[in-house]
């Protein structure tokens, strides 16, 4: 069976995703004895089992391809228009789900100003000039919410404090079974949505990149990337990476951050301070290796020293792994099926509030409610 499709729309998805014609049909050739051709694909008419190759790898619906309106190429439409390289080599996965917010992003626009809803900036925009260790602890009044040691509460706090401040957050979970996971920790996305990958092992490394994204919401710089502590001790960052990632430490230790000025070099002889930033990590959310890393950016351990430090964390984890996929084999032989379901990502209340107000105002019925806010119709009391 073929049908008619716009071949224009299959054209701004490889410039959207930045794919080349060989890499498209190369995608959407895998497991086939012959691989398909141009002609295959950009002809006026296309095998329908073809488009649902070519819509494995955008997921945007067989409609999508079917409907005649030349898509919009603009700035506005995508950061992939706005911005041509990222601090992160962005694989598929992860410009899908970029793509996704940001669609989620430009029709909530639509939606706040049909319901009369003012997402105006509330906080001032900063340059890599301004100091951002007095940056954070003049913000700290405003957007840093009660200390809490869960740390998953504490993201949910901090998720709404920006929320009371008109900024978005998204978080986006990814199942287990997924084939190509998206290599990114965070996005900020002018003017005021941040995305965050949910981080089931490791809510501290989360809430250090929503703190990281922030501060690109301050510079009003908008970047798509995954945190990579290797990358940050090599010290090879830009400027305005340097300074989010001071100002995330600020931010997030705040009074804790004057011990750590005030301690020697750490080596061996000290036992590398492991007790002081074990005891600041529990007070601050911090993790153990950005505090070691913020102490090598301060001269306060040797690279050496750091990389011990560091392979020591790296070889603990990798026992834990080690120890977890052995129990799963032993629950396995023994007939023990894994317990648990999918996290389920944080609603920022930004949000909630911005679909209610359109769901009273008669922007929104019932069955775009649910669709927006990822609910089923059971569910809807709670929010309505």
């Amino acid at each position: 069976m073929t049908v008619e499709h716009n071949i224009l729309r299959i054209n701004y998805l490889l410039g959207l995703f930045k794919l080349s014609v060989d890499e498209f049909l190369s995608m959407i050739s895998k497991g086939l004895k012959n691989p398909l051709t141009k002609e295959d694909i950009f002809s006026d008419e296309i095998k329908l089992s073809h488009l649902k190759r070519i819509d494995k790898i955008f997921e945007k619906g067989l409609h999508y391809y079917l409907d005649p309106k030349s898509p919009n190429i603009s700035k506005d439409a995508s950061i992939f228009f706005r911005k041509q390289s990222f601090e992160t080599d962005l694989n598929i996965g992860a410009k899908k789900v970029v793509n996704q917010f940001e669609e989620f992003k430009i029709s909530l626009s639509a939606i706040s100003k049909l319901a009369n809803l003012d997402f105006d900036r509330s906080i001032d925009i900063y340059s890599v000039q301004d100091n951002p260790k007095e940056i954070a602890k003049n913000l700290r009044k405003t957007l840093y919410p009660s200390f809490d040691p869960n740390l998953r509460f504490f993201l949910k706090l901090f998720i709404s404090k920006l929320a009371e401040n008109n900024i978005l957050v998204f978080e986006f979970v990814e199942t287990w079974n997924k084939l190509e996971k998206a290599n990114i920790d965070g996005v900020f996305l002018s003017p005021n949505v941040i995305v965050l990958k949910r981080q089931q092992r490791s809510f501290r490394r989360e809430i250090f990149t929503l703190a990281h994204e922030l501060g690109h919401y301050l510079l009003n710089k908008e970047e798509v990337e995954k945190l990579d502590y290797s990358v940050i001790a090599n010290q090879n960052l830009s400027a305005i990476e340097k300074w989010c990632n001071d100002f995330s430490f600020h931010f997030l230790a705040g009074e804790y951050a004057e011990i750590l000025s005030k301690l020697e070099i750490a080596n061996s002889a000290n036992d590398y301070h492991f007790d002081i930033v074990e005891e600041i990590s529990k007070h601050t959310h911090l993790s153990q290796i950005a505090i070691f890393t913020k102490l090598l950016f301060d001269k306060k351990i040797s690279p050496f020293n750091y990389n011990k430090v560091k392979e020591d964390f790296d070889n603990r984890y990798r026992e834990i792994l080690e120890e977890e996929k052995k129990l799963k084999e032993l629950n396995k032989i023994n007939g023990i099926k894994p317990g648990g379901s999918t996290p389920k990502p944080i609603k920022s209340p930004l949000l909630i509030s911005t679909i209610q107000t359109a769901f009273y105002e008669g922007v929104l019925n019932e069955y775009e409610v649910c669709k927006r806010l990822n609910i089923s119709p059971d569910k809807l009391d709670k929010y309505i």
